[in-house]
Parts: structure tokens; C-alpha cells; sequence
């Protein structure tokens, strides 16, 4: 389905972000295998996520729909029993690196794929170590490519060193570990993402942690408990930009995590000269949670680069929309990893600016993109959720209509992204 957006007078009101989607992937696994019942408030009812769950009812945990939440009934760490038939993941990069993390440390065999663009997603980074750890793991190419086969069991703790920064990888890792004999260690040179090591904490397990690496100890068990699930901060990042970024806003987002590791978007704003205020309302569940409140205004070119990468790795297509407006020249360099997501997302980004009048330079690991105004027209998302979401803000901020090929991958992320567009344009 295509999405028409036509330049919007001005944005006003207050967004709700959905569920954090990391948060909410790692909610389900970890409360499936704790013991004991575990609320889950607050769960994204995305595409991704409901992948996750249909993948642990596979595994013999029952889980229970309500409105506003799950409820599932884990089976404890030795719980789990084998699938009767191949997990699959859909789109989900998360739900299969992570879960291979799990099963590395089962007694069983188990198969599991995905949708033709998660089977193109290289998942060798989490395959080597987990074999380090004694998992026995076959893919297409040497385990490079789904589909994948785990023969888990019998693993040891290791003391590993991420060659990428790579929060899935160090989740699967840590995940692995919990059935490991010894303790394991994952080494990182720029921290990634820290939701894994936050709830492990809330369930139970020994986890401790210096700035560049993390521990993990295997437990004897794990304890259901209750988790609240805060809004997605990339999802709320596509209307901070909107609003950062047209000269008649005013926007509120409520309830949005504010995880350090996942922020980094705004320490870019305001070095354009976004008008961001951000109010903190303490922490849930481990996480800290808060709202921002943001006014449009004037923005200029930066350069996004080094160690700030990984904490802004998935708002890069929405902040190359801020720079396309902005004045003078925004670079981004260090961002090879958006090469092997759900699109080549550099390739997507250079594409969808060309054709709305926007000057840009495709790196071999980046952008230089030269601000100028959105002069209207058709791109393609490329099948990709961020793409598709940051060229729909592009029609905001456009002289002429926006219309996005294909726009049926949101639900991936945000089932509630057109809605929650067409409020703040009425408000």
C-alpha cells in the first residue's frame, strides 16, 4: 500500500509511542524462560514482536493475550522443549539472533528461518561464538545465512570481544551464557545497547558490568516478575525530527524511555540547534523512562560519526531527513552497519533524498547529504519500516506531496504510525 503526505501547516500535540520493540523482544524470551508467572505491560503488538511470541509457544510456553498486555507462564531455563516444526522468525533480525542465543543451551534440535529479507541478513556474528561456546550451528554458507540448525547443550562460559558493536550479538552471547558452565564475559570497544543486561537484572540473574564489558553468571534459575515496557525511543525519534525540524511545531512525546545507550539522537539535535527539553519521571522496570517536549526552529549541518554510532544506528534514516533541511553540509561516516539491515539503508536514504531535490554523496560507510528543501515526489521504502517512516516525514516538511511505495512493512515497528501522523497534523 502506498502512502500519500502532503506539507503539513504546522504539528502540534502530544504522541504516545508504541512499545519499545528491543524491550519487548527481550520481555517474552526472558519471562519464558524464567519460573513463575510474568506481566508484560505495555508489549508492542508489532509484526517483530508477535514473531517472538509465536516463536516461544513453539518452544511449549504458554502465553496469554490481553488488551494492553501479555502474560506468560515460563517453563524455567530447562523448561523449553523442541518445535515440532521450523521457528520462523518473519523479519525479525532480533528474534533470531537473540533466540539462537537461547537455544544454544538447549538439549534439542532446532531449525529456524525467516522472510526473504532476514534470510539475506548475515548471521555469522552471532553463529561463531556461540559455536566458540560449543553450539553446534549450520547455515547456508558455513551458518553466514538462514535458514539455521542448533544442536544446543553442553556450552561453556567464554570471554569474547565483539568485532562490531552489536547489541543483538552481545544479547545472544549473554543469553547463551545462562546455560553455560562458567561465567561469560563479553568485551565491547563503543557500549551498544543495554536492554539485555538491565532486565536479566529484573529476573534474577548475576550480571555485573564495567564500561566496556559485561558479565554473566548462570543461574540456577530465573524468577517471573512484572515489566512495564516503556515507549519505543526510535519510534518517537520520527516525531522529534518532524517537529525539531518544521518551523510551526510544538510536540510533546510522553512516555518514552530514555535509555543512555539509545539517546544519542539527541545529542545530534541539539548540536543542530533542535529545541529539545527532555523532563526524566525516574525508572521502570530498569529503564529509564521520561518525556520531551520539542519546538521547531532553524537547523544546521554536523558531522555523525565514531563512538555515537551504535547509540543512533537506527534513527540514522530519520536524522538524514533533519539534515536534508538543514543549512550547510551534515556528514555521517562509521554507519557500514546500515548496509545489512532490512534494506541497504544507505542506498535507500540516497535514493529517496535524489528524488525529492536533495543533494547527496553515498559513502562506502556513510553520507554527505547538503541541506536544501523537499521538493515533492515518489520514493520507494525499499520494504523497510525506518525508510518508509522518515520519507513520510519528508512530505511533511516538502513543498509538494510525498507519495511512499509500499508502506505495509510500519506495522513492523509502528502499527499506529499513520494515525498517530494524521493527529498531530489536526491538533
Amino acid at each position: 500500500m502506498d502512502l500519500v503526505v502532503t506539507p503539513a501547516p504546522r504539528l502540534r500535540g502530544r504522541i504516545f509511542p508504541p512499545g519499545d520493540k528491543s524491550i519487548s523482544h527481550r520481555a517474552v524470551m526472558l519471562s519464558a524462560i524464567a519460573e513463575g508467572e510474568t506481566v508484560v505491560e505495555g508489549f508492542l503488538w508489532a509484526a517483530d514482536c508477535i514473531q517472538t511470541v509465536r516463536c516461544m509457544r513453539r518452544l511449549g510456553v504458554p502465553i496469554e493475550e490481553e488488551a494492553h498486555r501479555l502474560v506468560v507462564h515460563g517453563v524455567g531455563l530447562r523448561g523449553l522443549r523442541e518445535a515440532e516444526d521450523v521457528l520462523d522468525a518473519g523479519n525479525s533480525g532480533t528474534t533470531m539472533r537473540l533466540l539462537c542465543g537461547i537455544l544454544a543451551g538447549q538439549p534439542f534440535y532446532t531449525v529456524m528461518t525467516g522472510d526473504a529479507s532476514l534470510r539475506r541478513r548475515p548471521m555469522d556474528r552471532v553463529v561463531v561464538p556461540l559455536r566458540e561456546m560449543g553450539a553446534r550451528i549450520e547455515g547456508r554458507m558455513g551458518g553466514k545465512y538462514a535458514p539455521l540448525s542448533i544442536h544446543g547443550g553442553n556450552l561453556r562460559g567464554i570471554d569474547y570481544s565483539l568485532p562490531v558493536p552489536s547489541a543483538q550479538v552481545k544479547s545472544a552471547v549473554l543469553l547463551a551464557g545462562l546455560y553455560a558452565e562458567g561465567s561469560t564475559t563479553i568485551r565491547e570497544s563503543i557500549p551498544s545497547r543495554d536492554h539485555t543486561e538491565r532486565m536479566l537484572t529484573v529476573f534474577g540473574a548475576e550480571v555485573s558490568r564495567g564500561t566496556q564489558w559485561v558479565t554473566v553468571k548462570p543461574p540456577e534459575r530465573l524468577y517471573g516478575t512484572k515489566i512495564q515496557v516503556p515507549g519505543d525511543f526510535s519510534s518517537a525519534a520520527f516525531f522529534i525530527v518532524a517537529a525539531a525540524a518544521h518551523p510551526r511545531a510544538e510536540v510533546v512525546i510522553q512516555n518514552v524511555g530514555l535509555n543512555p545507550t539509545r539517546t544519542g539522537a539527541l545529542e545530534v539535535l541539539r548540536e543542530m540547534g533542535a529545541q529539545v527539553e527532555v523532563i526524566p519521571h525516574g525508572e521502570v522496570g530498569g529503564e529509564p523512562v521520561g518525556e520531551i517536549f520539542v519546538r521547531g526552529g532553524p537547523l544546521r549541518g554536523v558531522r555523525i560519526e565514531g563512538d555515537r554510532i551504535p547509540r543512533l544506528i537506527d534513527e540514522i534514516p530519520i536524522l538524514c531527513i533533519a539534515a536534508a533541511v538543514a543549512e550547510g553540509e551534515t556528514v555521517i561516516e562509521g554507519a557500514g552497519e546500515l548496509r545489512v539491515k532490512e534494506s541497504d539503508r544507505l542506498a535507500a536514504i540516497a535514493i529517496g533524498l535524489r528524488a525529492l531535490g536533495i543533494t547527496v554523496e553515498e559513502l562506502p560507510e556513510g553520507l554527505v547529504i547538503r541541506g536544501g528543501r523537499f521538493r515533492g515526489g515518489r520514493v520507494h521504502s525499499f520494504g523497510d519500516h525506518r525508510i518508509a517512516m522518515a520519507f513520510a516525514i519528508a512530505g511533511l516538511l516538502s513543498e509538494e506531496p510525498v507519495m511512499i511505495e509500499e508502506t505495509d512493512c510500519i506495522v513492523i515497528s509502528f502499527p499506529g504510525f499513520k494515525e498517530a501522523l494524521q493527529q498531530l497534523i489536526l491538533s
